[in-house]
Formats: C-alpha cells, structure tokens, sequence
C-alpha cells in the first residue's frame, strides 16, 4: 500500500512553520492516542502514521530530501518509520508528557549537567554616576562548583554505583493500558548510575555557597530600570553545565537640582526683576561645568534658555542632550519706604507710556477703518 504525503497526513501545506507542524502533530497524537481508543486499529495506525510524519518534517535535512525526493528519496537516510509504540514515546516524550504526565526523561534531573541560575543584583547609584559611568565592586551571594570533588557530587577516590532501580538502563518499563511505555527511572533521573559516597564538602550537591566580588561598569548614560547583563557570572552550572548570568538593575538616586527626561535636563533658574527687565549675564553650574548665561532684557517667567551639549550622554555615544533653563522671575517683597516710592514712580511712568500707547492704537484702528471705508 502506498504512503500518504506526509503533509497530508499532518494536514499542512508544504510551507508550513516548524510550529504549525507541530501543533497539528500534538492534535493528531491527542486525537488518536492508543489510550483513548482501546482496540481501535485504525487509531492505532493513523497514531502511527501522523508519528512517522512527524518524525520527518520536523527535521530540515529530512524534510528537503522528502520535499525533493519524496518518500524514495529517505531510503537512502536509514530511517524506516517506526517499529511500535514504545520508539515513538522514546522518540516524542516531551509531547506526551504535556498530555498525560509521563514520557521518557525527567528534564533538569538531578544527576544530568544543566546550566546554571541566572542571577539578579539591584544597584542603586548617584545621579552624576548614572550620567557619565562608573565602575562598582559589589559582593554577590551565589554558587560555585565544589572544590574538592570538581563539582561531581562524589567523594574525591570513589565512583557512582549501577542504579539498582533499572539496573543501569536509566530507563523503567510501565504499562499503560494494553501497551508498555518507557519511562525515566526516579531513582537516577534516567542516568544508570548513582552517587553512594557522596562528598562530605558539598553533600552531594557538587557545589557550594560563597560570596562572589564582581566588577560592574556602567556606561554613561544609564538610567533607572537599566538592566546589565554580565556573561557567567551567575551561579556555577551543576555538574559541567554551563555557567548562569549575572544580571545587574539600575536605581539612579534623584538630583537635588536637576531633571532627567530621557537625555535632556531641566533646571529652575530665578532671578530678580531688574535682571528680567534689563538683561543680565549670569554663571549657571551644568553637571561638569561652568556656563555664561545672557538673560534677555524683558524675560518673562516661564522663559526657557537652552544650553545644548550640556544633557546627559547617549547610551552609545551618540552625542550628549540639551539642558533646558526654565526662568523664574521673583518679586520684590519686604520694600523699604525708599524702594516703594521708587517703584511707584516706576508705575506711573509705565502706566503714562501704556496710555499713550492705547490711544495711539485706538486712533490707528479708527483711522484705519475711516481710510479703509473712503477707498471703497
């Protein structure tokens, strides 16, 4: 009897993501699952049939040669197809154990090498830190592979022992329902072997506690909620696996003077009245330096000045940002008699000029629209 296409099978298209193939796999397997169809030999068979398709699209090198070739073109790869059950939960256990809870390994068992934890730290730093960088030496409380066993977990002279449990296999045979499955041995976590001299350093664990002083360099230009990461500085992977990393969080404490917003700054700058109202020049402390500031003659409050370059610096060095001067005029206030009558004359002196001005603009209008009348 000839095959079915494989994507057929599946049914997906030939263009289909290595997601999609396996999500219509999981359904089928769901579907057709020799436990929620007991003596059904037709599910039996398509279990099968979707397994072996599976098996082939989901690997690139066997899918271009079924692409090209077809199902002539995998004679030549070595693989036949499945020859029961218990290849296809060896093969796809991860996938069974989403939908029944079993399968053939135990993942991040306790005897395999697996990678180790990443770790984070919270760094609270200055303000003028956070803008120009710096370098911090901090103490982190983390794992490191055991010394005297080199991270085994056995007593330095002694060897792991043949699991008695499976008998060094790593795997148990269970039966489910009319068939048997193979599943990852509880007792070494599906590695045949087991430590019975366990070192007396570590426990057994093959690693151990300790503080670990780290060099942190922050760039210029970081702000709250920056996360650093620093490659194999988190705990120690367990037995040869590789190290975690360390992951470093930014707290920038506030500036007494200064605003953040992204690479710009913002500060209030007052000054008196005569300065608003005849000019002045005036130093104004930036975060590095010392600027000459010209205030206009007529500055009103609420006026902003712009000192460019004078922000915080790009992350990637892209230039500095802009500091913005928001000007406050102050008024006056607990005048000597002297001042007051001064400012009274003042007054009188402005309210004669806006006077004239008003009806210098009153008659302007007039005659304007008298003029603009005569013409038409």
């Amino acid at each position: 009897m000839a095959k079915r296409d494989y994507y057929e099978v599946l049914g997906v298209n030939a263009k289909a993501s290595q997601d999609e193939i396996k999500k219509a796999y999981r359904q089928l397997a769901l579907k057709f699952h020799p436990d929620r169809n007991p003596g059904d030999k037709a599910a039996e068979e398509n279990f099968k049939e979707a397994a072996e398709a599976y098996e082939v699209l989901r690997d690139p090198q066997k899918r271009d040669i079924y692409d090209q070739f077809g199902h002539a073109g995998l004679e030549g790869t070595g693989f036949t197809g499945f020859g029961g059950f218990e290849d296809i939960f060896s093969t796809f256990g991860d996938i069974f154990e989403d939908f029944f809870g079993f399968g053939t390994r135990r993942r991040g068992s306790r005897n395999t090498a697996r990678p180790g934890a990443d770790l984070l730290y919270d760094l609270r730093v200055s303000f003028e830190e956070a803008v120009f960088g710096t370098e911090k030496e901090i103490e982190i409380p983390t794992s490191t592979s055991c010394e005297p066993c080199k991270g085994t977990g056995r007593e330095p002279g002694t060897e792991e022992d043949i699991c008695p449990v499976c008998r060094g296999h790593g795997q148990i045979l269970q039966s489910q329902g009319f068939f048997r499955i193979s599943t990852t041995c509880h007792r070494c976590g599906g590695q045949g072997r087991i430590i019975t001299h366990p070192c007396k350093a570590c426990n057994g664990a093959g690693r151990e506690k300790v503080t670990q002083k780290v060099l942190v360099k922050i760039p210029a230009g970081v702000d709250t909620g920056v996360r650093l990461r620093i490659p194999d500085k988190g705990e120690s992977g367990y037995r040869g696996g590789p190290s975690g990393d360390l992951y470093v969080r930014l707290h920038v404490d506030p500036h007494d003077f200064f605003e953040r917003e992204g690479h710009n700054l913002y500060c209030r700058i007052p000054i008196s009245m005569i300065q608003a109202s005849i000019g002045d020049t005036m130093e104004i402390q930036t975060l590095d330096s010392t600027q000459s500031v010209k205030i206009p003659p007529g500055t009103q409050s609420g006026d902003v000045i712009r000192l460019r370059g004078q922000g915080v610096p790009g992350l990637r060095g892209s230039g500095r940002g802009d500091l913005f001067i928001d000007i406050q005029v102050k008024t006056p206030v607990n005048l000597n008699k002297r001042q007051k009558e001064i400012l009274r004359e003042f007054g009188e002196i402005e309210d004669s000029k806006n006077s004239s001005e008003r009806i210098f603009k009153f008659w302007g209008r007039g005659n304007k629209s008298k003029h603009s009348k005569s013409k038409h």
